[in-house]
């Protein structure tokens, strides 16, 4: 069964909404991101992973584009990425972006449902997040 483990939320300034977790919640800082794509931080409470971007390049922010705050997308962690991809297609999902890492590294293959709202798999999980 997949587990719900990561949390993506759009932000204007990741630094600032990492302070406000971290002061507001309690939540640790374990990790952040600097690409062409996006920048960011990642934040867990020990067993969900919540990343707070601000994406750099429209294509990666989605349907509703760079200037949207907000939930952007959810992530699950499945112990097999090519089983989960078949039944996420059969049951009407749509691939987005993304495919696994060559040796078993770090990334999320990301979908969306037939509502068109946005997802990723992973069998690699995220920092901080409980497996």
């Amino acid at each position: 069964m997949a587990k719900l483990r990561h949390i993506a939320i759009t932000v204007p300034d990741p630094e600032k909404a990492a302070e406000f977790y971290v002061k507001a919640f309690g939540l640790e800082r374990v990790g952040a991101t600097d690409w062409h794509g996006a920048r960011g931080v990642y934040l867990s409470d020990g067993v969900m992973n919540i990343a707070l971007l601000s994406y750099k390049k429209e294509e990666l922010a989605g349907a509703r584009g760079r200037g949207y705050v907000g939930a952007h997308h959810f992530g699950f962690i499945v112990e097999d990425v090519d089983a989960a991809r078949r039944a996420i297609e059969a049951a009407g999902g749509r691939h987005w972006m993304g495919e696994p890492a060559e040796g078993g590294g770090f990334y999320e293959v990301k979908y969306h449902d037939p509502d068109g709202g946005a997802f990723d798999i992973t069998a690699n999980g995220w920092s901080g997040a409980k497996r």
